[in-house]
């Protein structure tokens, strides 16, 4: 059970993920969470470093959708200035959203990543998908209501990870 959760790999912020890092995983394109993986739960506005990223991430051809769970408001408030295609109430780890991303960009599972802040969600959602899932330390310390209870199914499975010498942004 515990591979379905486990990403292919464990970034402490999204500013690792370049797109020299890309390129060599063969990756067009990126889906993303919104909530603690671009920026605070409760931020309404994207960071200037934030639009640095971005800005340098399209200037390499690679394109950016944000797949949230949150509602259409907030996810459209945010991603609109950013002229971000989304997809909002995403039902993540249910596939149909990724499966609607992957259709948005016009790519292959293959040429994708999944960048989140959660393993019950993002990294599952991609997983199931066979997307190459990215699993990022969160943006806040702080979540809402649901998101604690992930949080504290993932304590347990960094627990187990630890255990078997796994290494993650834990250490």
């Amino acid at each position: 059970m515990y591979n379905f959760l486990m990403p292919k790999e464990f970034v402490t912020s999204i500013y690792e993920i370049t797109p020299d890092k890309l390129k060599q995983l063969g990756v067009r394109g990126i889906i993303t969470d919104l909530d603690n993986t671009l920026v605070e739960w409760d931020r309404p506005d994207a960071t200037e470093k934030l639009i640095k990223w971005l800005k340098t991430i399209r200037e390499a051809g690679i394109q950016v959708m944000i797949v949230s769970n949150n509602k259409e408001l907030r996810v459209k408030a945010f991603a609109d200035p950013l002229e971000l295609p989304y997809i909002f109430n995403a039902r993540k780890p249910m596939g149909n959203a990724f499966k609607r991303a992957l259709k948005r960009l016009n790519m292959q599972h293959h040429e994708v990543v999944m960048v989140g802040d959660q393993m019950l969600t993002d990294v599952l959602g991609g997983n199931r998908l066979r997307i190459h899932t990215i699993l990022v330390k969160p943006v806040a310390l702080s979540d809402g209501f649901v998101t604690r209870f992930n949080r504290m199914v993932e304590r347990r499975v960094f627990n187990y990870l630890k255990k078997h010498g796994v290494k993650t942004w834990e250490e």
